[in-house]
């Protein structure tokens, strides 16, 4: 009986042997370390950047002039309507200012005054010649004729200004843009004959406040837009006093092949509202907040590290950097889970071990929405 106890046993012993030398001599499984991160990094970088402001401005002429009548009357002919063009010279046209046959009549009388009063002088120059009257007498004559010709060149001018009141002509050349006026109306001194624009470019007049006038320099670009297209222009004057009906600045920008634009209309424009030039420049995208506080990560010595920033100004592609970096840090550009203050990363571009190029593995731009949940996942 106990033999058949030992060989039980040796059995049993047997075929548990069997069961866990395979397991005993299976090899072990080798853990495999998490691949290290690899990020995008870029150094700061020297540039401009300038914001614009859209603002409404306002369609005139480059020039432009106002006609009002330097006399009173009635007007006898018109000549333009709107929209014609017209030349420098050109008559708009005539007023009966009562004043015209005066003027004549008065210089064609001087005429005659003056006519006979020289004549008298070559009879009485001819007679001192010949030694039969005295100087004085010959003297009298010369100042005779001197005075007859004053009073013609006043009665001239009278009348050539009479003349110039009465018959309205074009300043400069261009289109005219309003005539009110027609045959039998009676019009004032203060009352507008019509408004003639010059043949040039359009202008465009808008107003800014003191903080957007100070950025803006004469030359400066401007972006003007009418029903979907786009003009392009140039500041030529900016005021340097405040006008008092509405406290703005007026500025003016001249515009390239605006002749289509209608005087008077309203546009839209964009002007440089802040302008930063030659300064220290990072994506936009790099920069991350927390509780309002601005932050980068950067990579140095094979880890990340996180710095604050102070940050300017700043477009949809790349911001300003006021201070917290300097034109050595390599910026980290790209968003990973796995980005912590203290890990160890790796920057694409790197050489591996295997003497390869780096590739940049499973990141992406950042936002500061990723951000706040990876530092609550963090903190929990």
């Amino acid at each position: 009986m106990n033999k058949g106890i030992i060989i039980a046993g040796v059995v049993v012993v047997t075929a548990c042997a069997a069961l866990v030398a395979p397991r005993m001599l299976k090899p072990k499984a080798v853990l495999e370390e998490a691949p290290v991160p690899v990020v995008q990094a870029q150094m700061p970088e020297l540039g401009d950047i300038v914001l614009y402001r859209n603002l409404v401005g306002t369609v005139e002429p480059s020039d432009v002039v106002y006609i009002y009548p330097k006399a009173a009357g009635e007007i006898t002919n018109v000549f333009v309507k709107a929209g014609d063009l017209v030349t420098e010279g050109q008559e708009i046209c005539t007023i009966d200012t009562k004043q015209v046959d005066s003027a004549r009549l008065s210089m064609e009388a001087a005429k005659t005054a003056l006519d006979n009063a020289n004549s008298n002088l070559a009879r009485q120059q001819a007679l001192y010649s010949a030694g039969d009257i005295a100087y004085a007498a010959y003297e009298q004559v010369q100042m005779q004729a001197k005075s007859a010709k004053i009073q013609y060149d006043q009665a001239k001018l009278n009348y050539d200004y009479q003349m110039e009141f009465s018959h309205i002509t074009a300043p400069i050349s261009g289109k005219v843009e309003q005539c009110d006026v027609e045959i039998h109306d009676n019009v004032a001194q203060q009352s507008m004959i019509c408004v003639i624009s010059g043949a040039g470019s359009k202008a465009i007049t808008f107003s800014v406040t003191e903080k957007i006038v100070d950025q803006m320099n004469v030359g400066d670009s401007v972006i003007i837009e009418k029903n979907g297209k786009e003009y392009q222009g140039s500041i030529t004057e900016i005021s340097s006093m405040i006008d008092a009906a509405t406290g703005l600045f007026k500025i003016k920008a001249s515009v390239e092949n605006g002749d289509a634009l209608p005087t008077g209309s309203v546009v839209s424009l964009y002007v440089v509202s802040e302008r930063a030039s030659q300064v220290m420049c990072i994506p936009v995208d790099a920069i991350y907040y927390s509780g309002g506080d601005a932050y980068v990560y950067t990579y140095s010595g094979g880890v990340v590290r996180r710095l604050p920033v102070e940050v300017g100004i700043y477009d949809s592609v790349q911001a300003q950097i006021l201070s917290g970096l300097d034109m050595t840090d390599q910026v980290i550009t790209t968003w990973s889970s796995e980005l912590v203050e203290g890990v160890e990363v790796k920057v694409v571009g790197e050489v591996d071990r295997d003497g390869l190029a780096l590739e940049e593995t499973g990141l992406e731009p950042g936002s500061e929405a990723d951000f706040e949940q990876q530092e609550d996942a963090q903190a929990e």
